[in-house]
């Protein structure tokens, strides 16, 4: 499967979802929504997020935010 940058995913190994930004060597390397570190993820390891998912996620980052436990 080949994901292009900035596409929505999900790590099946631990459940986050993450943006595509870009590919090094055989691994994905996905970010959080709403940013931080990056880190690696086989491509094997990833399925497309489901819009759902993708706005759960934003969700949950803005009401993290709101609530001062992110920057």
């Amino acid at each position: 499967m080949s994901l292009p940058v900035g596409s929505y995913v999900v790590d099946v190994r631990n459940g986050r979802v993450g943006r595509v930004m870009g590919h090094v060597g055989p691994y994905l390397q996905l970010r959080p929504i709403g940013g931080g570190r990056e880190w690696d993820c086989p491509p094997e390891g990833v399925r497309a997020a489901t819009d759902a998912e993708r706005i759960s996620a934003a969700t949950s980052y803005v009401n993290a935010r709101s609530r001062g436990e992110v920057p």
